[in-house]
């Protein structure tokens, strides 16, 4: 596949996107004092700093084709940063995934210990639905009850909590899963926030519903590549690349698509999965392309 030759528009506003997320992050979880201070400097080393934000980018670039205020995506954006970063901490704990590292520095439950740990993920999830129910997210009641309905929905049972049950019990029974039980999997244990950020925008702006279907269609697309673009850097990166262990997928007997098709028809899929993202967007025009070329850089990426 050609690499893209805007890629460097591209980092530079994904970097713009991580700075504005957070510092919103920054004033809507401040430092606290008090017995509750250990729970919110927690909660901020979980989620300010670090990270690609490419959920919060899905967020901002969605509500930017329909002119919505900078400050409402924000909030979105900064909330669905809240519900991913609850996800990382508890699969990070020792009863799930069990890992030491995340996003280059220890992870939550080894820089304080599981108890903080499992507050502090309990907490950004509660917190991101407190934003997102707020006046200032929205200044219209329905929109902010949307946004709550999708985004509990991508996070709860039929969505990420449910794909986590799906990959442990899979991991307990010795990984043995076919191409269509590996795909559901992924698409509820990451697509449906991919899904929910790149909806967002569209909910946000009142959109017409085929074009709120368009972006939805784009980030069930992207959702799906992103995952198999992980799973290869599982494969073939390092820690020191990706800033979290590698090859532990191998090592646990996991079944993913790289594990299934091999490392070339796993790529060859995600270009194929990205290609058909990218023509959800055929009705955006040119407002479009940081979305486009966002779909390539879920596949070159190499952290």
């Amino acid at each position: 596949m050609t690499r893209t030759t805007e890629a460097p528009s591209l980092a530079h506003a994904m970097a713009e996107a991580a700075a504005e997320i957070d510092q919103a992050l920054d004033i809507l979880l401040p430092p606290e004092e008090g017995p509750e201070a250990p729970l919110f400097a927690a909660m901020r080393y979980a989620v300010i700093g670090g990270g690609k934000r490419l959920r919060g980018f899905l967020v901002l670039e969605g509500a930017r084709q329909f002119g919505v205020s900078r400050q409402a995506a924000l909030r979105v954006a900064a909330a669905i940063e809240m519900v991913h970063a609850y996800s990382l901490v508890h699969d990070d704990l020792p009863a799930m995934d069990d890992d030491d590292l995340r996003r280059g520095k220890p992870t939550v439950h080894k820089a304080w210990d599981e108890a903080t740990a499992i507050l502090a993920g309990d907490a950004l999830q509660s917190h991101a639905f407190t934003v997102l129910a707020e006046e200032d997210t929205h200044a219209d009641p329905a929109v902010r009850v949307e946004l709550i309905r999708c985004l509990s929905k991508a996070a709860g049972p039929r969505g990420m909590c449910g794909g986590q049950m799906i990959d442990m019990l899979a991991e307990q029974s010795g990984g043995q899963m076919d191409e269509m039980e590996v795909g559901r999997l992924q698409t509820l244990k990451t697509g449906k926030l991919i899904e929910f950020s790149a909806e967002a925008g569209a909910v946000l702006g009142k959109a017409a519903l085929p074009q709120r279907h368009a972006l939805l269609g784009y980030g069930r697309d992207l959702g799906a590549a992103f995952q198999i673009a992980d799973d290869l850097l599982d494969a073939t990166a390092s820690a020191e690349e990706t800033g979290k262990a590698t090859g532990k997928d191998a090592a646990a007997g996991k079944a993913t698509l790289v594990s299934l098709l091999g490392l070339e028809r796993a790529r060859l899929q995600a270009e194929r999965l990205v290609a058909q993202a990218k023509t959800h967007l055929d009705g955006f025009g040119e407002r479009g392309d940081l979305l486009r070329m966002l779909a390539d850089f879920t596949i070159e990426r190499r952290k």
